[in-house]
């Protein structure tokens, strides 16, 4: 099948083309037309159900554009405004139409005559909305958006001052690159000193939201939010009791290569105790991996690797440029992270990021092109609902395309010995990523279970749990201070609770599909193409299989993927 970048935003066919999202009092009426109209044969249920996506696509952009627009300024109020306006005025008004509509499609005798492959899904879906929907839970989940957003609002002002220069946090981190260990140690204390600032008001900020994410599990019938939150992502393919099994397998079979890997950045650096200001440091007379200057120049640098890769993901990052659909520098007053935020009329997605120059910077940019090749690949099937993905096949396309895309990256580095560096650093992140993964994980189980906690009790869990997943090989004697609070810069804890684990799941997917690559490059994109143009229409271990992968995260199934990037890092 031949893929094209060349889409265009959605026509309308129900709403009137210059229809934008104002008040409520201008959007309801399409809404009454729809729970109201008689839906007396098959034909006219799916006339129906794309109007209904055409509404939902509309709605869906505009509050994306709201976010982007929050987040590249924090410092702005009217978007901040703007934002909050469309998630207490608008959004709760919706949600109990939403719920109607819902009702009606299932309650609608055509709608068992629906082709039963594509629509499974999307009314499994839909069936579980009924069920989870409460109206004492609208207030709570329109507060719960707008403070969610308090957390970029506040490391968005983070910034610290070396040589008299200030950075933001993630401009600085380059400072922990150089070899000068006097100098890290400096700017990775200024860092962590700079967060601990904001200590106080981001354990507020999280005691807050654990205690309304908690009430909305209580209302809809849960024991606790991470049940409620399980149902919700719809995790129909896998348990709680999986993902201890995930939890106990890093320990067992990641734990041993990471413990390796830092033994042997240790000894390159030479080393009598690896600090954590030395872990991404570079030997005396190395220079840092300097892949790009400016965020025009990661652009076309990650144009011509994916040219390499096929011509086909190369045009969707162009389209995206044609269209002003990104921003990818650090700045001040900038929110931190990066995503790719699809945009349901338009195609083209979004990405934002805070790039600063660094080798980590590469992969974030080609881990979000990943998803916004996704992005593209959905676009084209007929019903907005249809290109809601599981978040654990999303990150395959975004992690796949971090290891597909490494054989390309001469476009970065023009030597053979910084190329080399690169790839192993990249090798390396795929197996240290895990641990933080699975302490992440644990952390939210035990805070959503035990919502009552004070902020002593989660420091020390925090604390313990962290221990779990740590190597002896760092050092980490007298930063306790820090270490107790640095679950505040994971941004997913505060902005999508429990959206964390897919990384791990779809980390052991990308690794499979490398697998595939290595073997046959061809074949290997195509199936990754074909999963991804299926958008939500199958279940996860359907979509993983369409990408010629197995759905499973049993310990043995880790061991194996563990043992083929180890020996590929051997060959590095």
């Amino acid at each position: 099948m031949q893929y094209t970048a060349d889409i265009h935003k959605l026509e309308r066919h129900f709403l009137p083309a210059n229809f934008s999202v104002t008040t409520w009092e201008e959007l309801e009426p399409y809404f009454k037309e729809l729970v109201n109209r008689p839906l007396e044969s098959k034909a006219q249920l799916e006339q129906w159900l794309r109007d209904v996506s055409e509404v939902e696509a509309a709605i869906s952009e505009d509050a994306c554009w709201r976010q982007i627009k929050m987040t590249c300024d924090t410092t702005n109020p009217a978007l901040e405004e703007a934002f909050t306006f469309f998630c207490m005025e608008i959004q709760p008004k919706l949600q109990p139409y939403a719920d109607q509509l819902n009702r009606k499609l299932i309650d609608c005798s055509f709608t068992k005559e629906l082709d039963q492959q594509q629509y499974f899904t999307y009314l499994r879906s839909v069936k579980k909305s009924i069920t989870l929907f409460r109206e004492e839970n609208i207030p709570i989940q329109a507060e719960l958006s707008v403070m969610q957003q308090q957390f970029g609002v506040i490391a968005g002002k983070m910034t610290v001052e070396v040589d008299g220069q200030e950075y933001t946090l993630q401009q600085a981190s380059r400072f922990l690159e150089k070899p000068d260990r006097i100098l890290r140690e400096a700017v990775y204390r200024k860092i962590n000193e700079r967060r601990l600032q904001d200590k106080t008001a981001l354990n507020d900020l999280y005691s807050k939201l654990i205690e309304k994410r908690h009430q909305v599990a209580l209302n809809a019938g849960f024991a606790n939010y991470r049940d409620y939150k399980f149902a919700e992502l719809g995790r129909f393919d896998y348990t709680k009791e999986d993902c201890f099994q995930f939890h106990e397998a890093v320990k067992l079979h990641v734990l041993p290569l990471v413990e390796k890997i830092y033994q042997r950045k240790k000894e390159k650096l030479q080393l009598d105790t690896l600090k954590p200001w030395d872990t991404e440091a570079q030997p005396e007379g190395i220079t840092p991996l300097h892949p790009f200057s400016t965020g025009k120049e990661l652009l076309e640098k990650t144009i011509a690797c994916f040219e390499q890769l096929n011509p086909f993901f190369a045009s969707c990052l162009r389209k995206m440029d044609e269209l002003g659909h990104l921003d990818l520098e650090s700045r001040k007053g900038k929110a931190p992270g990066g995503y790719n935020c699809p945009l349901a009329e338009s195609g083209a997605p979004f990405i934002f990021m805070n790039a600063a120059g660094q080798m980590s910077d590469v992969t974030t940019m080609v881990h979000e092109g990943g998803h916004a090749i996704h992005s593209f690949l959905a676009h084209p099937l007929p019903l907005s609902a249809f290109k809601e993905y599981p978040m654990e096949i999303a990150e395959v396309a975004s992690m796949s395309m971090e290891l597909f895309s490494m054989n390309h990256w001469e476009a970065f580095f023009n030597n053979a010995e910084e190329l080399q560096r690169a790839k192993e650093h990249q090798l390396e992140r795929v197996i240290t990523i895990f641990p933080w993964i699975a302490t992440i994980d644990k952390f939210q189980h035990w805070v959503y279970e035990n919502p009552t906690h004070t902020t002593e009790e989660r420091a020390a869990k925090w604390m313990e749990i962290l221990q779990e997943f740590s190597v002896k090989s760092i050092d980490v004697s007298g930063l306790d201070s820090y270490r107790q609070y640095n679950w505040q810069r994971q941004l997913h804890l505060f902005e999508v609770p429990f959206y964390y684990i897919e990384y791990g799941i779809a980390q052991l997917g990308a690794i499979g599909m490398w697998m595939q690559y290595r073997n046959n490059p061809g074949q290997a994109l195509q199936n990754y193409m074909n999963a991804l143009h299926l958008g939500g229409t199958r279940t996860l271990p359907e979509l993983y299989e369409a990408a010629g992968l197995k759905f499973n995260f049993a310990p043995d199934h880790i061991k194996t993927l563990m043992e083929f990037v180890n020996a590929e890092m051997e060959k590095a």
